[in-house]
């Protein structure tokens, strides 16, 4: 998969830019707070619908202007698609693929297949359980459109059984209604259970293969799926539970608090592993989340690295970029040192300084 070119307007800080990208090595360098990150968030917005930064449209929209236009053209297995994003201040935004809008958001999903990569995922093992299933949600839901369909529907049944046992302390003969969330929240979380089992199956042998070859075979990373619930004993669970989510006014079982566990040579890392070792477990998972997209799509992703080469040190850089043969890569970085200039392929190379971007050769 390529994405040939990419046309913001009114988007962060661009007013205008039109932009065609190599299949290969797209280098952007500049100082900090140009606008490189920019870019990469809206190949990343296109292709998933989401900002890996922001869950407001309005945020995205340049200052000033009302609202925001983003195109994309992406060559999938040699057919091409035009994604059409506009964003709106005051409105639900509107997408349109190939000229044709269309009316689900999860209609958008499969056309592009990103992995994004920033300094703060290498963070994702010693965060807390949060950042660990939004990294489960945000791949999945490029791969499933099920499992988006499974996420939606929980989301919506748990706000709502949240808002109940809020309401419960003021209005008691709301009761009854209790039953039905929790059989809506039963439904569609005991999917997502199933389909976050199945995927960490596929995905541990390949991070499990990949931490033992960067750790120098001295390491071994073992992951584990830890759902908060099991699916068969979930409705039963909400049941036991009732009394205590009434108190609390949340509901506390479920999905929502899925984690997973990451053990190397039996301890668990995510309280007692290095930094080292927390970093090179999180290299590991972004590697691998590579791979599972290439098994399941049959097709390459598109990488986007933002300015982490600066975060990892001369091995675990060398193993990165000597893992992204064949694969179209956009880099953000603060300068062409020796590491980029002499020692790895560059294809194409952008200059970005106060929001203008210029191709140098």
């Amino acid at each position: 998969m390529i994405v040939q070119s990419l046309e913001l307007e009114n988007f962060r800080s661009y007013e205008k830019l039109k932009l065609d990208f190599h299949e290969g090595i797209n280098i952007f360098y500049g100082d900090n707070a140009q606008g490189k990150t920019n870019i990469l968030e809206a190949i990343y917005l296109c292709s998933t619908n989401k900002s890996h930064r922001s869950s407001r449209d309005r945020e995205m929209i340049r200052f000033h202007a009302e609202e925001a236009h983003i195109k994309m053209m992406v060559n999938r297995q040699e057919s091409l698609y035009r994604i059409d994003m506009h964003l709106k201040k005051n409105r639900a935004k509107g997408i349109a693929i190939n000229g044709l809008p269309i009316r689900r958001a999860s209609e958008l999903f499969g056309i592009a297949n990103v992995v994004f990569f920033s300094p703060e995922d290498l963070q994702i093992i010693k965060e807390g359980p949060a950042g660990r299933r939004k990294f489960l949600d945000l791949e999945l839901c490029q791969l499933d459109k099920i499992y988006v369909y499974n996420l939606v529907n929980y989301n919506k049944a748990l706000n709502q059984r949240n808002l109940l046992l809020k309401e419960l302390t003021f209005r008691p003969e709301y009761q009854d209604m209790m039953e039905i969330w929790d059989a809506q929240l039963v439904k569609f979380g005991a999917a997502l259970i199933a389909i976050r089992k199945q995927f960490m199956e596929e995905l541990m042998p390949i991070v499990e293969k990949i931490h033992s070859r960067l750790s120098g075979e001295k390491e071994k990373l073992v992951l584990t799926y830890e759902p908060n619930v099991l699916e068969e004993e979930f409705s039963e669970v909400l049941k036991k539970n009732r009394e205590r989510d009434k108190k609390q006014k949340a509901t506390q079982s479920g999905p929502h608090r899925d984690d997973i566990r990451f053990c190397v040579n039996g301890i668990d890392i995510r309280t007692y592993g290095s930094q080292g070792q927390q970093r090179t477990a999180a290299l590991s998972l972004k590697l691998a989340e590579i791979e599972l997209v290439k098994k399941r799509t049959k097709d390459t992703p598109v990488l986007l690295l933002d300015d982490v080469l600066s975060e990892l040190d001369a091995g675990r850089q060398n193993y990165l970029l000597g893992s992204i043969d064949g694969i179209q890569t956009m880099i953000t970085c603060t300068g062409l040192d020796d590491f980029v200039t002499h020692r790895f392929h560059i294809d194409k190379i952008f200059r970005v300084k106060n929001g203008i971007v210029v191709k140098e050769n």
